[in-house]
């Protein structure tokens, strides 16, 4: 997929090349607006020359003295408009006006300055020859409209800012409590009191509704949905709030005003401004937030799939705020002179960029991505490429192209990153077996210098001519000789099932293949600080919870009072047999490992199974599968996430933190009665933290 987004960001630049504007620096307005309402106000109630150009304003001593006149109009004056001026008149009609400029024609508007009633027939539309004495309540007036147009601009600004600063604040509200974790993990674990406990029990770690979190809800068979974590939901409550604030404030008319015929159409404009600024500059963000090297990951312990809910939601906001600025304009503007700009490049491209930002709203639901996620990752880059193309040619005129580059150069900086992990770790070929229970075993060799990183993840490409583009994350360990990383990949839809085909139909259900591997990305959780960590693991969610809790064994020290625990469910024994080499390694580590098998009876689970069955299963039994793992303790049945928590908390000596991946009913009935348990009896500290991943 890589090569698709460099020819899409190659392609904006062509897009850029298409606009017919030269690229404008965006200016703030401030107190500028007294300029602007003076030029309009004397240029629609006097006439100085025959035409209207600037080269003959700013060299007619009577218009710049009616100019300064009214500057001096309730002192608005001040030193950055008169220079204001000069730049004006000499970019404009390359007049170069003298320093005191403004002092001489003061000077001579005092002495010979008329008002329209004391010049004998007077007309506007004929060119006089001495200053004009403009009615103050109409100066008043023009500057008053004048403050609300072009200062709705600098309050754009101002409000996108706080949107943005709100999600500063948010970061840090999620970086202190991380980094406390890990620079103070002993005055974390006494952090106890009544108020935090109740900040975690019932606002930072529980899920929205109950346990009501990792798993898909629906509606209507199409709009599924996940429900985030209740912080999550209150931060992203807080941001729709805080957006209709913005988008609200001082959108007020002003009786009377100059510039526009009615309230309506003024307000109008303001509001169609507004929006439009304020969604410029979530762009950055929003690409920031999806992007898999974002520094922010670092930097506060936010996970990739709570960055992804902020980006989506961001993403829909700011999406929304693009169709009220489009509505608004195609009504503000009419039918005249909305034909004449809309064959404008600047105008045309935002159409466009509106109607991928539509495409791309729609295909992010969940039901297309869980079911068409191929289809929906293509379809959401070039509309992504269109958007920010279109939106980057829409707004140069105007200056605001200056907060699209960021954009730009997060969304480059990422794939070079992206395509330099790639590089450096090589495309070494893997083995690719089929095992039992729908799983894939891909065995990597990894280069000397590559460091694994215990829970965390990796994407790989399988270099096929029909999905070599498409990269997957899944979980690893690392081979006991530390020379190779090995994935263990549920079979789904997609690449997967395609791997299934083939392998199938291979002997020995194995083949090797050209990889390409990119990470490793995510982090190891806090856990290790805990007295006791209870890693809890589902069917193929095994491989990370692993990884982390092998590598915290061999750190210990061999008289650490440390509880380490492993629980894996699984369905059946078979399931056993594909991760079999792992458990035994086990034994010689202070691991407590309990194993629940809730479908004892069932020896396999697909037709593959039943081939494999020979080579892995039929000839052992339960009790020779036991027996070969006796370090690892046994139950059947379904295992009660309840009764797990509470023991493990009754019988921790300190604090305890549960791990958790696998099936999404299993991860939310964890991190339900570990909050549950929050405030117990002896007030130890409990912590949760789900490796579960869902991105799609």
């Amino acid at each position: 997929m890589n090569f698709i987004y460099y020819y899409l960001v190659a392609a904006l630049f062509v897009v850029r090349a298409t606009a017919e504007e030269d690229e404008t620096a965006y200016h703030y307005y401030g107190s500028i607006t007294r300029f602007y309402a003076c030029n309009l106000q004397l240029r629609g109630s006097v006439t100085y020359c025959e035409k209207p150009l600037y080269s003959c304003l700013c060299a007619n001593k009577n218009y710049l003295a009616s100019f300064a006149g009214c500057l001096a109009h309730n002192n608005r004056n001040s030193t950055n408009v008169i220079d204001f001026v000069t730049e004006y008149c000499l970019d404009n009609g390359n007049v170069t006006l003298a320093e005191d400029w403004y002092q001489e024609s003061y000077q001579y508007f005092v002495e010979n300055s008329k008002s329209a009633t004391e010049i004998p027939g007077f007309n506007k539309s004929i060119p006089i020859d001495v200053p004009i004495k403009l009615p103050p309540a109409q100066m008043d007036l023009y500057q008053a409209g004048y403050d609300r147009y072009l200062g709705n601009y600098d309050d754009s600004l101002y409000y996108s800012a706080a949107t943005l600063g709100y999600w500063l604040l948010v970061f840090i509200l999620y970086a202190i409590p991380h980094w406390m974790k890990f620079l103070f993990p002993g005055l974390t674990k006494k952090l106890t009191s009544g108020p935090i406990n109740l900040w975690r029990k019932y606002i930072s770690m529980p899920a929205t509704f109950r346990k009501k979190k990792a798993q898909e809800q629906g509606c209507l068979k199409l709009f599924d949905y996940l429900i985030p974590t209740r912080f999550e939901t209150i931060v992203i409550a807080l941001f729709y709030g805080l957006t209709i604030l913005v988008n609200a404030l001082d959108i007020q008319y002003v009786p009377g005003d100059k510039l526009f015929a009615s309230k309506y159409k003024a307000e109008i404009k303001y509001v169609s401004d507004r929006t439009g600024i304020i969604a410029t500059m979530q762009i950055p963000l929003i690409i920031l937030l999806a992007g898999r090297n974002n520094f922010l990951q670092w930097l506060t312990g936010i996970s990739f799939t709570t960055f992804m809910t902020f980006h989506r939601h961001i993403a829909r906001v700011m999406y929304m705020l693009v169709v009220i600025h489009s509505v608004g304009y195609t009504i503000a503007l009419g039918g005249p002179r909305y034909r004449a700009e809309v064959v404008e490049p600047w105008f045309y491209w935002g159409i466009l960029a509106t109607v991928a930002g539509g495409i791309i709203w729609v295909q992010a639901m969940l039901f297309f991505r869980r079911r068409w996620y191929e289809i929906f990752l293509l379809i959401h880059i070039l509309m992504a490429a269109i958007f920010v193309g279109g939106t980057w040619v829409h707004v140069e005129p105007f200056g605001y192209v200056w907060f699209v580059y960021p954009a730009v150069a997060v969304w480059c900086f990422d794939r070079l990153v992206r395509i330099g992990r790639l590089i450096a770790f090589g495309f070494p070929k893997a083995e690719i077996t089929l095992l039992a229970n729908d799983t894939l075993k891909v065995v990597v060799p990894k280069p000397s210098y590559w460091k694994s990183i215990p829970g965390g993840h990796a994407f790989i490409h399988f270099v096929k001519p029909t999905y070599f583009w498409q990269s997957h994350p899944f979980t690893f360990v690392d081979t006991p000789d530390d020379k190779n990383i090995v994935l263990y990949c549920k079979v789904k839809g997609g690449v997967t099932h395609s791997l299934y085909q083939l392998l199938a139909k291979q002997p020995g259900q194995t083949t090797r293949m050209t990889v390409a591997v990119e990470g490793p990305y995510g982090e190891s959780t806090p856990a290790k600080y805990a007295d006791s960590a209870v890693f809890i693991a589902g069917g193929n969610g095994i491989p990370g919870i692993y990884s982390e809790v092998m590598d915290i064994a061999r750190r210990l020290p061999a008289d650490s009072s440390k509880v380490l625990k492993l629980i894996w469910v699984i369905r059946d024994y078979s399931s056993l047999t594909w991760f079999h080499e792992e458990l035994a390694a086990l034994k010689n580590t202070s691991i407590h490992t309990t194993l629940y098998v809730t479908r004892p009876e069932v020896s396999s689970s697909s037709d593959v199974d039943k081939k494999l069955e020979g080579k892995e299963s039929n000839d052992e039994d339960k009790e020779s599968i036991r027996s070969g793992l006796s370090h690892i303790e046994f139950k059947e049945g379904r295992p009660s996430i309840e009764s797990i928590v509470a023991d493990e908390v009754a019988e921790s000596s300190g604090s305890v933190a549960f791990v958790t991946c696998g099936h999404p009913i299993m991860v939310d009935e964890i991190r339900y009665y570990a909050c549950q348990q929050i405030g117990n009896a002896e007030n130890k500290r409990i912590d949760f933290y789900e490796q579960l991943q869902i991105w799609a």
